[in-house]
């Protein structure tokens, strides 16, 4: 079945029932519930026609066999509760696509032997997919499924091509619903609303964004290199209170981020539309060089890239003297190979720094997820070392910080 016939899932069955006083259901319980039909839009305790002093249980006829096969503990208690294997009988059920369970319908539809529909992100409600090749003749069936059976689900889209490194949207094609892409999510407490065609949004992350919200100390102050819609900016002013400055290059993102910082009333939150490196070498050093004392954290949230802009941190500061330090941790994420995932990220960051990182300066590095079998999304989080901030860099991107530096004095006269 390639498109959805719903009439094919209309049966009669024989189930094996058992009727029961009405005051023992509770107390039977014990024996009987890990038996109980359990279908959509059927209930498995029944009212007895014309007898409100009984009450039918339908058992399922795959893990209910006899009275006879039950332990013998069990049939004791069913026997103290008038009960025995003549209490039992077969009951016809007229059953419809609405009774039966999503894994019930895709197991009946769908390649024996094979991988089914078991993964899918749901984002409001869109439902993503990334089907593998044996199920796309099946996709328009899948969707439809998966609208009819969960509910708010309005839109069901299949991934149809890689992630753009620029601006981290995907083509992705309707597979059932409507072509309606803008949603709402709640997480972190937070409400985050987004055109899921147009930005990055991946539900999978909800628990490393609250991995970070949690590192955040109160009042900090926080650079978003990457920040999407979000995700890490609007909670970090809203929950930690923090000062925070956020930037994505997607003009869509940018959009949907400013929506957002106005949906939740959050204050503090400063928005940029640019390229992470002049994010990084523009913005920072002007709120460096104003010598706070916060603490300061830059999350990096572009896997497939981020590590190659942790150059834009050289010399970022060249020519100043820091005393006291900044205290400054950097939350960069990667994609490393299984086997030697730790030690990759490490040397790559430490390769993209030109400088080594101490041990003492690591705060931690944490596998955020599996992406595939031998590929992970990986965290580092670090102390900056202050000599990276103040090493003479090359000339074409020493001047800028001291420029910078320059105005702010020449601001200050």
């Amino acid at each position: 079945m390639t498109e959805l016939d719903r009439a094919k899932f209309t049966k009669e069955v024989t189930v094996p029932s058992v009727e029961i006083q009405s005051k023992n259901v509770g107390k039977s319980m014990p024996v009987f519930k890990k038996y109980l039909l359990k279908m959509e839009k059927l209930k498995p305790v029944t009212e007895v026609q014309g007898n409100d002093e009984r009450r039918k249980l339908l058992l399922d006829p795959i893990l209910f066999e006899t009275f006879d096969k039950l332990r013998e503990e069990d049939q004791q208690k069913l026997s103290e509760l008038d009960l025995n294997k003549n209490s039992f009988s077969n009951t016809c059920l007229h059953l419809e696509y609405h009774n039966f369970r999503i894994d019930d319908v895709f197991k009946a539809v769908l390649p024996e032997g094979k991988e089914g529909c078991t993964s899918y992100s749901r984002i409001g409600h869109i439902i993503h997919l990334n089907l593998r090749d044996h199920l796309l003749p099946y996709k328009n069936l899948v969707g439809q499924v998966l609208v009819d059976k969960l509910i708010g689900v309005k839109t069901v889209v299949n991934k149809s091509s890689a992630i753009d490194s620029t601006y981290r949207n995907f083509q992705m094609e309707v597979l059932a619903g409507e072509a309606d892409f803008v949603t709402e999510v709640k997480e972190n407490l937070c409400t985050f609303k987004f055109d899921f065609s147009q930005v990055y949004w991946n539900s999978r992350l909800c628990t490393e964004h609250e991995r970070i919200i949690k590192l955040l100390p109160q009042k900090s102050v926080l650079f978003d290199v990457f920040a999407g819609v979000g995700p890490f900016s609007v909670p970090a002013a809203k929950v930690r209170k923090c000062r925070v400055f956020a930037n994505d290059l997607n003009p869509s993102s940018y959009h949907w981020l400013k929506e957002n910082v106005r949906l939740n009333k959050v204050e503090n939150v400063d928005t940029f539309n640019l390229d992470g490196r002049q994010f990084i070498r523009e913005q920072m050093p002007p709120f460096l060089l104003t010598r706070p004392t916060e603490p300061i954290h830059v999350t990096m949230n572009l896997p497939a890239l981020a590590v190659e802009f942790l150059d834009a941190f050289i010399g970022l500061l060249s020519g100043v003297e820091l005393d006291p330090l900044l205290d400054i941790t950097v939350h960069v994420y990667s994609f490393c190979e299984e086997s030697s995932a730790f030690s990759e990220m490490r040397t790559k960051v430490e390769s993209a720094l030109k400088h080594s990182i101490e041990n003492e300066q690591i705060v931690e590095l944490v596998d955020v997820r599996d992406v595939s079998p031998k590929k992970h999304m990986l965290r580092l989080s670090f102390r900056i070392p202050p000599d990276v901030l103040t090493k003479a860099a090359e000339e074409e991107t020493s001047s800028e910080p001291k420029r910078l530096k320059l105005d702010l004095e020449t601001q200050d006269r």
